[in-house]
């Protein structure tokens, strides 16, 4: 594992309880995440491709419980064995596997969709080919990929410093064109993008991508 890698996994096992703690019932106050969700579920469900999705990058489990209740059957991976144990602690009815992004643990064309929310923007732009290639691969064709980010220029950012915990890793607010880009030269048309402005405690405005597997 190359030391960036080993840096963000260790942060994030520190932040894994204040995650937890943090963001529990958070999607409740987050309209427009829930809709874009739902879209999302609706279209996988709608595509007769069967209910399987991979949560990448799935932190604490946060989204399995809603991908379930809409009828959908997720398993979570994550690159922090902390933020599994979590995961697999808070939310026992789900599965939850430590995996890297550039490297899933699915078979080829063995999903229905994936959903990688605010789990890309970490992703150095040597990484990102291998990554959207890892999630085309995993897709079946009419499958879907729904992907929420920070929207911005692309440029490196030190994130974590705000938590109070001593952790720092690398973080890009990536911009809607390159994103689009990306999923469509992994082999994914646009279905729907879009983007909110910043909100509360946030700094920059969020931006959403939801792509069909051709």
């Amino acid at each position: 594992m190359d030391a960036k890698t080993d840096e963000l996994r260790a942060a994030h096992d520190v932040l894994a309880e204040f995650y937890a703690d943090r963001l529990a019932g958070a999607l409740e106050g987050m309209p427009v995440d829930r809709a874009v969700l739902s879209l999302f579920c609706e279209l996988t469900l709608a595509a007769d491709l069967g209910s399987s999705v991979g949560d990448v990058g799935c932190g604490t489990g946060l989204l399995a419980p809603y991908l379930a209740a809409k009828g959908l059957s997720p398993r979570g991976v994550d690159l922090s064995p902390e933020m599994v144990r979590v995961a697999q602690r808070d939310h026992p009815d789900f599965a939850f596997d430590v995996a890297d992004l550039r490297s899933l643990p699915f078979e080829d064309a063995s999903l229905a969709g994936v959903v990688c929310w605010y789990s890309l923007i970490f992703l150095a732009p040597s990484d990102r080919a291998v990554a959207f290639s890892e999630l085309a691969r995993v897709v079946k064709p009419g499958g879907y990929l729904v992907t929420a980010f920070k929207a911005g220029d692309g440029s490196l950012r030190r994130a974590g410093r705000s938590a109070g915990l001593g952790v720092e890793f690398d973080a890009y607010w990536l911009s809607p064109q390159e994103m689009e880009q990306r999923v469509t030269e992994a082999g994914f048309a646009t279905v729907f993008w879009g983007g909110r402005p910043a909100e509360g405690h946030e700094s920059t405005p969020q931006g959403y991508l939801l792509a069909r597997r051709t």
